[in-house]
């Protein structure tokens, strides 16, 4: 038996910003309707479905396998809006990129606060540097 993620729920105070936010960024198509959720679907089939609530947000960490070339697409959106970036998830190295295992990554906040990963390659895949 194979077993695959397939969708996970993230919670947003405006659901519709917040995956327009994700598929605006990421360059994703736009996100549909299903129930009381907006699901935003990624390249693997896996899907991001937003949820509006009124609660405490607890943030979540939601990391993205990039190409190069995706990356450098999106990192430019990243600066382009002027959002603060890391390279390293607990945030002490603001404004840097990581090179972890010979690809880059980059870490930043969604506007509910969930800290968003991009990375090139697979944590364990190259060599850390």
């Amino acid at each position: 038996m194979t077993v695959e993620l397939n969708h996970t729920i993230v919670a947003a105070r405006d659901q519709r910003a917040s995956a327009m936010f994700l598929t605006d960024l990421l360059g994703l198509p736009a996100p549909t309707s299903f129930g009381p959720f907006l699901v935003v679907t990624l390249g693997n089939g896996v899907s991001l479905d937003f949820a509006e609530t009124s609660e405490d947000i607890r943030p979540q960490h939601y990391a993205f396998l990039v190409s190069e070339a995706e990356f450098d697409t999106i990192f430019n959106r990243i600066q382009a809006l002027d959002l603060q970036y890391w390279a390293d998830p607990s945030r002490q190295e603001p404004g840097e990129i990581n090179r972890r295992d010979g690809g880059r990554g980059v870490y930043f906040e969604d506007p509910n606060g969930h800290i968003l990963e991009l990375l090139t390659r697979p944590y364990g895949s190259g060599t850390d540097s």
